[in-house]
């Protein structure tokens, strides 16, 4: 039944499952410039122009092939991204850690507190949130944290900073809100300055609600629902800002994401290609993206 289930999903969505083939199976059999090339023209009906770029996707993929500084594997380790954060921003915005492992079966369970964030140190969703009195569930642990993709991360988006980073899980303070929605604000960073505000709400739906530097809304299309209605301006929008823009000193591109809760900012991840870089955009978003990133080659 389970076989009849999944022929019948191919057969509603043949492409995107030639998609998952290509990102998560057959990666690895390209060199880098050649399989950006080829998931562009999948995705977006062409190939990305790598020698001149001028859309944002298209210069994003030129900085996966052009700029590779060591220091970028310790921003996108999720590991040592927290000493890199202190370092920036100072100590009190960084989850607590409670200990890493190299694998599901070396987690010290009798360690952990009542409730805490387990995660994969290098990929985009591997977590699982880890309750005392539950118990685990070691498949779904090790399908989460270790399985997801079979091969490096690197891989599928061709994103250099994860190439290098040693697999590893950490134990992490469990950020909750008595029940209340977790607000998620990023910053867009462009050449080191903060230019474009995201807010993003764990409540179900995935919504993308995108305002400028003033807290004006900045109406980009990402393919991806606007939330209704309007938020209002938060508490920490000046220090999230000032925040960001100490972590993204010295790049072409970096969104800074940190989450507000119970009135306390705590730093959460620095991305250096939003969606991989291969995300489309409705209308001529990708053009006037792309102009808020400057290159060397320009």
């Amino acid at each position: 039944m389970k076989l009849v289930e999944k022929v019948k999903r191919v057969w509603r969505n043949p492409r995107q499952y030639v998609d998952y083939l290509l990102t998560i199976w057959l990666s690895p059999l390209f060199p880098d410039r050649m399989y950006i090339k080829l998931l562009s023209k999948f995705r977006f009906g062409k190939s990305f122009d790598l020698e001149h770029p001028k859309t944002f996707n298209e210069k994003l993929n030129w900085i996966k092939l052009h700029d590779r500084k060591p220091v970028y594997t310790r921003m996108a380790d999720k590991l040592t991204a927290k000493q890199f954060a202190a370092e920036r921003i100072g100590q009190e915005y960084i989850v607590p850690l409670y200990g890493s492992w190299n694998s599901v079966e070396e987690i010290d369970f009798d360690s952990l507190p009542e409730k805490c964030m387990l995660k994969a140190n290098g990929d985009s969703c591997g977590r699982y949130v880890y309750e005392k009195k539950k118990g685990v569930d070691m498949k779904e642990l090790q399908k989460k944290l270790q399985s997801a993709y079979p091969f490096n991360y690197y891989y599928q988006s061709r994103e250099w900073p994860y190439k290098n980073i040693p697999r590893k899980i950490l134990a992490e303070k469990f950020i909750g809100n008595d029940g209340q929605v977790i607000t998620d604000l990023k910053w867009w960073c462009f050449n080191g300055k903060p230019k474009i505000f995201e807010i993003t709400c764990k409540e179900g739906d995935v919504h993308e609600t995108f305002y400028d530097e003033d807290f004006k809304p900045f109406m980009m299309n990402h393919n991806i629902p606007r939330h209704v209605p309007e938020f209002e301006k938060p508490e920490p929008f000046d220090l999230t800002k000032e925040l960001a823009a100490k972590l993204a000193k010295d790049t072409y591109f970096l969104r800074c994401d940190f989450m507000y809760v119970k009135g306390k900012v705590w730093f959460a991840e620095m991305t250096f290609f939003d969606w991989g870089g291969f995300r489309p955009f409705q209308g001529d978003w990708d053009e006037v993206m792309g102009n808020y990133i400057q290159l060397p080659i320009e």
